[in-house]
């Protein structure tokens, strides 16, 4: 049996969690490297992403200096959340993955709240 990392662990307990509160809901996953940050919108009953954004895309990246710091996060945050209200999507379940609820993360969280997702 292979071994599991303590941030696997975590992880796997987070998203544990968010999908027995989902009941159906959409997830927004948020990935954070040290260069960039990246969110998707995730239909866990379809299992497939519904929409996605980052600072890898060109729009992001000419906005601002740098894709890791927090106005970054906000950017894709607003971004996101624009992108799942046109396709239909409000209420959403928070998934922070490994990350702590902190910094980009929360700057992410907080901005697609702003923008008018539900979570």
């Amino acid at each position: 049996m292979a071994h599991k990392t303590t941030t696997q662990r975590r992880q796997a307990r987070v998203r544990r969690a968010v999908k027995a509160a989902a009941n159906g809901k959409a997830r927004l996953s948020v990935f954070r490297s040290s260069k960039h940050i990246y969110a998707q919108i995730i239909d866990d009953l379809k299992g497939g992403t519904v929409v996605s954004a980052s600072t890898m895309e060109k729009t992001v990246r000419e906005g601002g200096k740098t894709g890791a710091d927090i106005a970054a996060a906000k950017t894709v945050g607003k971004l996101v959340a624009e992108r799942a209200l046109e396709k239909g999507v409000k209420d959403v379940v928070f998934d922070r993955g490994r990350f702590l609820y902190h910094g980009r993360v929360k700057a992410l969280g907080d901005a697609a709240r702003e923008a008018g997702l539900k979570f």
